[in-house]
């Protein structure tokens, strides 16, 4: 299965980081940018801002038309080959990128969104807000996933809701959306984040893989469906 990764965070790009691509030189061939590969098969190729930067520290202070032209240069001037699928990592909220990503999209199949949101109500107000967007621009709502549902102790790998729980579900049932699963706060994870290693890997049993590969495989088969 071959993978893209768009990275259209441009105030915050993080998928190098968390992939541990490092910031190699972005090359350009006939067809466009080549993007960067995080594996050996070059089965994952990921084009991010946070290449283009000279310096990772640099701030984006962009006004929307500058932003809207990168990205539709990402979608249209990348040499990303025969994929599969293209997962497009959007900041929150409901602003430029997202409106960007779309019409830029639009010749292509857009499959439809995952939506994110801790269980707070903080946030659920917000992605309350992006499921009214992606409504009214005909995006299909392939569910809701509820993150940092609960923290799983490095010790004992007890589950404990810290801030509160069932917030991402109750937003489903409201609003009519699948919801995908939940995803605790877990150290591991959240290591091998930082370190760009393979969590999936490197923790087959724990019980925050089950979670993640649960909702991959719902997503991958609504795709299919």
């Amino acid at each position: 299965c071959a993978v893209g990764i768009l990275d259209v965070d441009l105030c915050g790009p993080s998928i190098p980081r968390m992939l541990s691509v490092g910031k190699p030189e972005v090359h350009q061939c006939d067809a466009g940018w080549v993007p960067v590969y995080a594996d050996p098969q070059q089965k994952l190729a990921i084009m991010s801002i946070g290449f283009l930067l000279e310096d990772s520290d640099e701030a984006v202070i962009w006004r929307g038309p500058k932003k809207t032209a990168l990205i539709g240069q990402f979608v249209s001037d990348v040499a990303w080959g025969e994929l599969d699928i293209l997962l497009v990592d959007t900041p929150p909220g409901t602003s430029d990128e997202h409106l960007a990503v779309l019409e830029n999209l639009r010749k292509h199949r857009v499959d439809g969104a995952v939506l994110v949101t801790t269980p707070q109500a903080v946030s659920t107000g917000d992605v309350r807000r992006e499921i009214t967007f992606c409504k009214k621009t005909a995006v299909k709502i392939l569910g809701i996933v509820e993150n940092m549902s609960g923290f799983v102790c490095p010790h004992c790998s007890e589950c404990s809701n810290v801030f509160s729980k069932g917030g991402g579900e109750e937003l489903a049932k409201l609003t009519g959306s699948v919801f995908l699963g939940s995803v605790p706060l877990d150290p591991l994870l959240t290591a091998t984040l930082e370190e760009g290693r393979d969590f999936l890997q490197a923790f087959p049993e724990s019980s925050t893989y089950t979670a993640i590969s649960q909702i991959v495989n719902t997503v991958l088969s609504s795709l299919d469906a």
